[in-house]
């Protein structure tokens, strides 16, 4: 690259903190750093032209599972450790709400349903039949009863006959969400450049040596948080999940408000106004969808405009305005994957489809970590 010595002196020399992926682990990450070290030069490098993983590519749900998730949590993790998830992704959101505000990224406390296809009859009496069970489990987070019954009020068909309904659950606009964490770390003097990404890295030393397909630059520290693609720079813990979306047109009149779950979370859908936005079915194929290549395919575009039509917007006329896909960072467990990878290369990665729960958090945590005497 061409630089000039004006933009090497601001852009590239003496930086203290690089910062892999502007998403809102990466975001959160720069911003906390900034708070605790002031005079540090930070800059953030994101191979997007827009944040590329799943920061504005998700459904904005203000969730922290579904009745059906927790309960299938429960055969891989201890209930000690589902409790602490649950625990860390309500305090993540908690401290979202109090960093941005509720009107900053349009916090609605509608309520989330879980609905059963008739397919799943047993997985919906399991759910009936422990909930009481999980209620009482998670009573120490909430001092309430967080799940309960409710009656099919929207009109979806081919379902089990009633609704499990969390009061706690929310949506937000994730557009919003990232603008605003982008203005704040902006003011805040931090760099992003968009449209650079980081291939590899070394340390000599004190230094971290960073090569992206562009121009090579030296940092102090270096912080990968880039979730979903973590495993292109050697994070072999994290495995990439593509998630497909798809939203209607306007419609005349939208049956329902809220956030909803569908086959143990793998499917679910929102109203943005009078939209509907609809997302999921990765677990047709977990093999092809296993990427970190955006795409979509004609098994699950085909499979979720089904779903709307004969379950979610039953006897309704309604068109598809847009679909896409995002990447999500997987792995076997659930807990997210933050630690100090060499002696001044640090990540915070796996977010398990709960960033907007979890990433103000883990960046908050990736920063601490990263500045630790």
């Amino acid at each position: 690259m061409n630089f000039s010595f004006w933009e090497t002196d601001s852009w590239f020399t003496n930086i203290d903190f690089l910062i892999v992926g502007s998403g809102i682990t990466g975001l959160n990450c720069a911003l906390r750093l900034k708070e605790k070290e002031p005079d540090a030069k930070i800059l953030i490098l994101e191979k997007g032209m827009l944040p590329e993983g799943a920061s504005t590519k998700n459904a904005g749900f203000a969730c922290f599972g579904s009745l059906s998730e927790i309960i299938d949590d429960l055969k891989t993790h201890s209930p000690e450790e589902v409790v602490s998830l649950i625990k860390k992704r309500i305090n993540g959101l908690e401290l979202l709400l109090k960093n941005l505000g509720d009107k900053t990224i349009d916090y609605r406390s509608y309520g989330g349903y879980e609905l059963f296809t008739r397919e799943d009859q047993e997985l919906y009496e399991e759910c009936l039949q422990k909930m009481p069970e999980i209620n009482e489990m998670l009573r120490p987070v909430f001092s309430d009863e967080v799940f309960s019954i409710s009656e099919n009020k929207f009109r979806f068909e081919q379902i089990q006959q009633k609704l499990i309904f969390n009061k706690y659950e929310g949506q937000i606009d994730t557009g919003k969400m990232m603008w605003a964490l982008v203005k704040k770390a902006i003011a805040s003097g931090i760099k992003i450049l968009n449209g650079v990404e980081v291939k590899s890295f070394s340390e000599e030393g004190e230094k971290v040596h960073i090569k992206t397909e562009k121009f090579e630059l030296v940092s102090k520290k270096l912080i990968i948080a880039t979730n979903g693609f973590a495993s292109r720079l050697g994070i072999e813990e994290v495995k990439p999940a593509r998630a497909q979306v798809l939203i209607t047109k306007p419609l005349e009149k939208l049956p329902f408000e809220g956030t909803f779950h569908l086959d143990k979370g793998y499917y679910y859908f929102r109203n943005i106004g009078n939209r509907v936005l609809f997302g999921g079915g990765r677990n047709l194929d977990f093999k092809a969808e296993e990427t970190d290549e955006m795409g979509l395919t004609n098994l699950i575009q085909n499979r979720l405009k089904e779903l709307l039509k004969n379950t979610i917007l039953p006897n309704t006329n309604f068109e598809i305005e847009q679909s896409w896909s995002g990447i999500m960072g997987v792995g076997e467990q659930k807990k997210p994957i933050l630690k100090k990878l060499s002696q001044n290369v640090y990540c915070g990665v796996r977010l398990g489809g709960m960033g907007i729960a979890i990433g103000s958090q883990v960046g908050t945590d990736l920063a601490d970590l990263a500045t630790q005497a």
